[in-house]
């Protein structure tokens, strides 16, 4: 599990705070990092922008990254299991792509180490978007006037439509969805009075029950940076109560990559960030409330039996993790004038 670090020296800092015995407090910084490879600019968002809620990026033309991870929302979908092309579902429920860029690995099980390959999946998954090869997604693309000049504008004159850089844009405009200034960051950058009475008894009592063993960090995913992520058994703690209403465990989690034993169970810790607007939760969607997911936690990762006062000071303080999200402005997507695709049915 992952260790809280001793704030002594850190005190000190700007956005950083300490409560309920020397955890780290940090508020969410106002910039996402980014690989040097990939550089964020303003051409390149927009493309990437363009590209994440272009449907023709599916195999039927109807399915859009934005159609799981709505922008408009709190980044995913609010269902149990994302639907994909022909109405199938996954096995898992959409994350957040709200602050995704502060998740040191992508999707559920960690499967990929970046947003650059976390956008290579999804678009030829047969069940997500459906398309047969990136080679496909090229080819149409290359059909549609006026995404070779977003290319070039992006990437510069000789830029050719491609899968790396494609991915490389759609992750550079993910990288900008990031929602800071909280009521929460507002109080631990000294706003004594962005937090009530109840939400800051919450945040103690978030501290005090050990949920900060493992959702730690700006994010609250115990991860930051790339490459490095914090993975946690889920349940740790045996309930056949919980196991029959919500089978959480059918679902072996990171063991489906690995397929090595030690990983049976394991998921990427998630991010708390905007948590209130992101039901249903868990990673098959099966608990629809936030006061229930708070009392489900305690007890099959810390084996405690919360009051009715704990969970609801704890669902309040959950409450002010909801951030301020940037303005989305739909852009208009390039058009095929005068013919269309032949979209699968």
């Amino acid at each position: 599990m992952f260790k809280m670090k001793s704030l002594v020296s850190a005190i000190a800092l700007a956005g950083v705070t300490t409560l309920a015995g020397a955890v780290e407090w940090q508020a969410l910084p106002d910039k996402a990092p980014e690989p040097a490879d990939n550089p964020t600019t303003p051409a390149k968002v927009r493309l990437g922008q363009i590209l994440y809620l272009d449907p023709r990026l599916s195999s039927t033309g109807t399915v859009s990254c934005n159609s799981c991870h709505n922008v408009m929302a709190g980044g995913e979908d609010n269902r149990p299991f994302a639907a994909g092309v022909h109405g199938q579902t996954g096995g898992r429920s959409a994350p957040t792509v709200w602050n995704s860029a502060f998740n040191a690995t992508q999707f559920w099980d960690g499967r990929a180490a970046s947003l650059e390959d976390q956008a290579r999946g999804p678009v030829t998954n047969p069940i997500e978007m459906g398309m047969k090869s990136w080679d496909d997604v090229v080819a149409r693309l290359k059909q549609i006037p006026g995404y070779p000049q977003l290319f070039k504008d992006a990437f510069g004159e000789g830029a050719e439509i491609s899968e790396d850089n494609a991915v490389k844009a759609i992750a550079a405009y993910e990288r900008t969805l990031i929602t800071p200034n909280s009521p929460y960051d507002r109080y631990v950058k000294g706003d004594k009075k962005a937090l009530s009475e109840q939400q800051v008894r919450g945040m103690n009592t978030f501290a005090e029950v050990g949920c900060v063993g493992c959702h730690s960090g700006p994010a609250f995913s115990g991860q930051t940076g790339q490459g490095a992520g914090v993975f946690q058994k889920f349940p740790t703690f045996d309930n056949p109560f919980f196991e029959r209403k919500y089978n959480f465990t059918e679902d072996l989690g990171r063991y489906e990559v690995t397929k090595s034993d030690a990983d049976k169970h394991m998921f990427k810790v998630p991010t708390l960030r905007n948590v209130a607007l992101t039901a249903p939760y868990f990673h098959n969607g099966a608990v629809k409330t936030l006061d229930e997911a708070v009392r489900v936690m305690a007890k099959l990762q810390l084996n405690r039996d919360l009051s009715d006062q704990q969970v609801d000071d704890i669902v309040a303080f959950l409450n002010a993790l909801t951030g301020e999200f940037p303005k989305q402005s739909m852009p208009r997507l390039p058009a095929t004038p005068g013919k269309t695709f032949d979209y699968v049915k």
